[in-house]
């Protein structure tokens, strides 16, 4: 049987109704709530063919574990990874630049999760992790990630190296985070079809990850910080890439 996950809060609820309704099982609503928002939410799952239980509040409440849950809940299978199979052929078809992001050995769900949701918000086309040593999409990564792993395909690749190196020769330019880097994340190019490349929680990038790509950046910090946590970091150099690309 397919692992199960809660989703609620308006939001998260309305982005997986549009984008991964196959995935939904159940449904609750508060019996007491008939603001607008909610009832175009009852109509929308009404659409799909999925059935909305109403329930009073505080069985909501028990439900999301106190969860700003905004009176809607859903109960969803876990979002499947997907194949590095799959990450080829998006790529190649693409006709858009090219935004990737790619996590060398992230063990920590809510990094995890943190990444993909601020992925989500810039456009970032997919995450790439590897096979080994690096956390799964499970129920905490799904809570943090608020809706964005259901809608933001995880790739799982079996040689990290050789992907990137598979990357480069279709046109993508690989950034990586590094403390030690002489250039400022500010001042590198990040414009045109991208993938930023982020070390693990404490160890950084691993050495043959560093080989493979084109430039390694910095985050300017004051004198006092030494790092800033990985899915921190990749939220800076995501929105600089953001920002030349906007």
């Amino acid at each position: 049987m397919a692992e199960m996950q809660k989703i609620y809060g308006i939001h998260a609820v309305q982005a997986l109704v549009e984008s991964r309704p196959d995935q939904i099982v159940s449904a609750w609503m508060d019996c007491q709530r008939k603001d607008i928002k909610l009832q175009q939410l009852k109509k929308n799952l009404d659409d799909i063919g999925v059935r909305v239980e109403y329930t009073e509040r505080k069985t909501l409440d028990k439900l999301s574990s106190m969860g700003n849950h905004q009176g809607i809940l859903l109960t969803v299978k876990l979002p499947q990874e997907r194949t590095e199979e799959a990450l080829k052929k998006v790529v190649k078809e693409r006709t858009e630049n090219a935004f990737y992001l790619v996590l060398d050995q992230v063990t920590d769900p809510h990094n995890l999760g943190a990444c993909l949701r601020t992925a989500l918000a810039v456009g970032v086309q997919g995450v790439i992790v590897p096979k080994d040593n690096a956390c799964r999409l499970n129920a905490t990564v799904c809570k943090v990630a608020s809706g964005a792993a259901e809608v933001l395909p995880v790739y799982r690749v079996t040689n990290l190296v050789r992907t990137l190196k598979w990357l480069k020769k279709e046109g993508v330019w690989l950034s990586g985070a590094a403390g030690e880097a002489a250039l400022d994340v500010f001042d590198a190019e990040l414009s045109g079809s991208v993938a930023i490349v982020m070390g693990a929680e404490g160890k950084g990038l691993r050495q043959l990850t560093q080989q493979q790509c084109d430039q390694l950046v910095k985050i300017p910090m004051a004198d006092k910080m030494e790092s800033l946590n990985v899915s921190v970091a990749a939220g800076v150099i995501l929105y600089e890439v953001f920002r030349q690309n906007k």
